[in-house]
């Protein structure tokens, strides 16, 4: 179902003709001619006999019957997007007819959407497994992208624009370059200028020297935004230069505003902004129109190119009929311990090795630079390794023979650093020991990619879990609550490790106070209301998501 919603390519046409019976029944209920004395005498009532009101009737069902049809697999800018594991992918409008108006007027294809979430319903699990598969309430919250008028009018004469461009370059990892992506959009918009397909810098860490092309659909892109912004696949002849500008000295939490006064002439007089550095950048808290539109990027337009989306998929599917499964996102790589100036626990051996690479790149140290290992480590700012995050799951009450799904790079120590999880959980699995031979060739050297089919499974787990924050955790966690509130869990580094290090804390404790601890954190709807640190991509309510019962529903259900 989910890969039929994602392949249609025009939600408002459906693959049948209408209904004989509608056609037939539009003959009862067609105007009067201008003839007709009836239609002369504006006094006179008009009056239906019963057999044209029952065929008013069943007309009308019909014509409802289509319109749930269509519900499964349309999506519309001023809609609010029922999407949860009942119910996939289903619409409710403001009660604002305006906004129903501008719903009609323009379609965004489907988000990716995620396996039903299968936990907790087998019957012989314990009361704690059950309870450790159990899916968070969504008190009613639903993805709800409804523009204003304003924002509309504004929209439809930037989609148009031919004269002025911008040139952004995204950095990073695959997550913090789709942060960026999200921003250049919006700063197009801001800009009013057509957007080129950013440019994928090199990655140094990685030499993923992809496009892209080669990690997104180009044409879904272009075609989800076609109602936002003019989005093309290079310059004009006419703003090609031999020398431009790179401006890459972009303050932090810039606004709107300054993003028009610093850019706006200049693009106006030069037609061209090449733009580089942008992340997180751009402030946390836009106008709401604004934020919408980041939600818009990030949750619809920025769909992975087929190829990989069909082989994470594949790989979902061989996760889930085999039951509930946990993904983890375990940042154990050498460059994670690199940058975050924190020790593997692998042995003095490991440990020199990270500490001469830190001191031979030292800037790639990252935060609270005047700590110490230990500090840092107290402070949550370290990664959890492989030991902690078995007892993490065991507090929890993960059964040890749940099927765990391990995201993330080749970690630093291979096969040693996983031991103290796979001697808990037999039932480890990567992208690379689930995936059949080479279904993964083509993706050799190519970080993003891969990282794309571990976001891929990852968004389709009944329960995911970081060992440490990032832009992976992040996407994570706004996404999850997207697609239908799936059970997310941030470890309290912080609370836990004391704990874990106490030898008078009984395996029993530690259970009842990690359960307390990370009550809360485990999909629930968290606002940002009243919180302008947090990401609306993290946190999409309110301004992506509204409630249930503060909307009519159109009759889709």
């Amino acid at each position: 179902m989910a890969k039929t919603l994602r392949t249609i390519k025009n939600p408002f046409f459906t693959p049948h003709p209408p209904s004989h019976f509608l056609h037939f029944s539009l003959l009862f209920f067609s105007p009067p001619k201008r003839t007709s004395p009836r239609y002369l005498n504006h006094h006179h009532q008009t009056r239906c006999t019963p057999q044209q009101i029952f065929l008013l009737l069943v007309s009308l069902s019909l014509l409802f019957s289509g319109i749930s049809f269509l519900a499964s697999s349309l999506t519309t800018s001023s809609t609010c997007i029922v999407s949860s594991p009942s119910s996939p992918l289903g619409f409710f409008v403001s009660d604002d007819p305006r906004h129903l108006l501008t719903s009609l007027a323009v379609s965004v294809p489907s988000t990716l959407l995620p396996l039903p979430a299968r936990g907790g319903r087998s019957g012989n699990m314990t009361e704690e497994e059950r309870e450790f598969w159990k899916q968070p309430n969504g008190e009613g919250y639903k993805p709800c992208l409804g523009f204003s008028l304003s924002y509309r009018k504004k929209a439809a004469r930037v989609s148009k624009e031919k004269k002025r461009f911008i040139v952004v370059v995204v950095s990073g990892g695959l997550n913090q370059q789709r942060n960026q992506i999200v921003d250049a959009v919006v700063i197009a918009t801001i800009l009013e200028a057509a957007l080129v397909v950013p440019v994928l810098q090199v990655n140094r860490v990685w030499g993923d020297e992809s496009e892209f092309s080669d990690v997104f659909d180009v044409e879904h892109f272009k075609k989800t935004l076609r109602s936002d912004v003019r989005v093309v696949s290079s310059l004009p002849s006419t703003h090609l230069v031999s020398r431009q500008t790179i401006e890459n000295q972009i303050p932090w939490d810039v606004s709107p505003v300054w993003i028009r006064a610093k850019f706006f002439k200049q693009l106006n007089e030069e037609g061209l902004l090449v733009l580089k550095g942008l992340d997180s950048r751009l402030a946390k808290n836009l106008p709401l129109d604004l934020q919408k539109l980041r939600c818009k990027v990030a949750f619809h337009a920025l769909r992975f190119r087929g190829p990989i989306e069909n082989l994470g998929n594949k790989l979902a599917r061989r996760m889930w009929i085999e039951g509930p499964y946990i993904a983890l996102h375990l940042r154990l790589e050498k460059d994670v311990w690199v940058r975050t100036g924190c020790l593997s626990g692998l042995g003095s051996e490991f440990d020199r090795i990270i500490a001469e690479t830190r001191m031979s790149q030292p800037r790639y140290l990252t935060g609270r630079l005047n700590l110490t290992y230990t500090e840092r480590r107290l402070a949550g700012l370290c990664p959890l390794n492989a030991y902690e995050i078995a007892r993490l799951l065991k507090a929890l009450g993960a059964p040890s023979n749940a099927s765990i799904y391990v995201a993330g790079g080749e970690p630093f120590g291979g096969s040693r650093a996983m031991e103290p999880l796979a001697k808990e959980f037999a039932n480890l699995v990567t992208k690379e020991t689930l995936a059949h031979k080479g279904e993964l060739l083509p993706y050799a050297n190519r970080s993003s990619a891969l990282a794309a089919i571990d976001y891929i499974v990852s968004l389709s787990s009944d329960v995911f879990l970081p060992s440490h924050g990032g832009n992976m955790a992040k996407a994570m966690q706004g996404n999850r609550a997207y697609v239908g509130h799936r059970k997310f869990i941030m470890p309290n580094k912080r609370a836990m490790l004391p704990l874990m290090e106490n030898p008078s804390v009984s395996e029993s404790e530690l259970s009842r106070v990690a359960r307390k601890l990370h009550g809360k954190s485990q999909g629930h709807p968290e606002s940002r209301r009243g919180r302008r640190d947090r990401d609306v991509l993290a946190y999409p309510v309110p301004e992506c998501m509204c409630r249930h019962g503060k909307h009519r529903s159109i009759g889709f259900f």
